[in-house]
């Protein structure tokens, strides 16, 4: 197995653990077969929905109403460049509304061009004007920075973008000093704007390479371009990825209050069967569930499914 398991968490640690593991958001990619993957998630589950100038907000917004109409808990993301005008996002938030759409994520978004807004804060603002209000509304954050915008600015447009939001999420990452160091020092400066953790899920990596080429998100090359070095060491070992250890080692500032950590946000690259497995296996290792007979059962490389 490629990533062991780290020593034995704390009790609080386990139970904090537990909590976010029990009901996390799943984020799918709106692609062809999205809907046969939903078919492994819990009944209920919380989907975030992403958004790419390859497919475009429309098959976003199809997909959340798929979603929602089948007894799931969709958030699509608004990336703000796609949104043309105020009346396509009246248009936008009335579709969401009438299909019983209650969340939102709120992105500046990949596309090359834009009309009425360039950025999550002015599709923020533009949101609140037009006064029919989402309920929970999250934004992005970036504990390992941005590839093209400086530090100073990011955490300045996060700061007036929490305004608008109840939640933020953080970036795709593997290192948990990284995140628990970041999220420390934004609620040293007073933002308490609860925080999920966006966690990646279980990832065979020629999947995910074939995924980043064919959605075209620069998040997912950003991803990639930063993590080289694991990527590579998963090619090479035919490995499959688990965050065992990622886990393992925020647990303790989960269980912490004042790091106000209220969520998990599962990137799965639609990989949703086996990320599914994996957290039903890892509860079940804290004493939290039981993992079915089939779940049980090793595979090839010798864990169980």
């Amino acid at each position: 197995m490629l990533f062991r398991r780290r020593p034995k968490i704390s009790a609080a640690g386990t139970e904090a653990l537990a909590r976010v593991l029990s009901a996390p958001t799943f984020e799918l990619l709106p692609l062809k077969a999205a809907i046969h993957h939903t078919t492994f998630l819990p009944p209920g589950a919380r989907v975030s929905v992403t958004a790419s100038p390859a497919k475009g907000i429309e098959a976003t917004l199809a997909l959340c109403e798929h979603l929602q109409a089948d007894g799931f808990r969709a958030v699509p993301h608004l990336s703000a460049r796609m949104v043309r005008d105020r009346a396509h996002l009246t248009d936008i938030v009335a579709r969401l509304k009438a299909a019983g759409v209650d969340s939102a994520f709120v992105v500046g978004g990949d596309a090359k061009s834009h009309g009425e807004y360039p950025d999550g804060l002015s599709l923020l603002r533009g949101m609140s004007e037009i006064g029919d209000r989402i309920g929970e509304i999250g934004i992005p954050c970036y504990p390992q920075g941005h590839e093209f915008i400086p530090d100073h600015p990011l955490l300045e447009a996060l700061r007036e973008k929490a305004a608008y939001a109840t939640y933020m999420t953080t970036q795709l990452c593997f290192d948990p000093v990284a995140i628990v160091s970041w999220l420390a020092a934004r609620r040293s400066e007073g933002l308490l704007l609860p925080a999920h953790i966006g966690v990646p899920g279980v990832m065979e990596p020629h999947r995910l390479l074939a995924i980043s080429a064919r959605i075209g998100v620069a998040d997912t090359q950003r991803f990639l371009s930063k993590n080289v070095r694991l990527v590579a060491r998963l090619v090479r070992s035919a490995g499959f990825f688990r965050p065992d250890a990622l886990l393992e080692g925020l647990a303790p500032h989960v269980a912490d209050p004042d790091m106000r950590i209220s969520d998990l946000h599962v990137y799965t690259f639609n990989a949703v069967e086996v990320t599914e497995g994996w957290r039903r296996r890892y509860l079940a290792s804290l004493g939290r569930l039981r993992p079915s007979a089939a779940e049980a059962r090793p595979t090839a490389d010798g864990a169980a499914r």
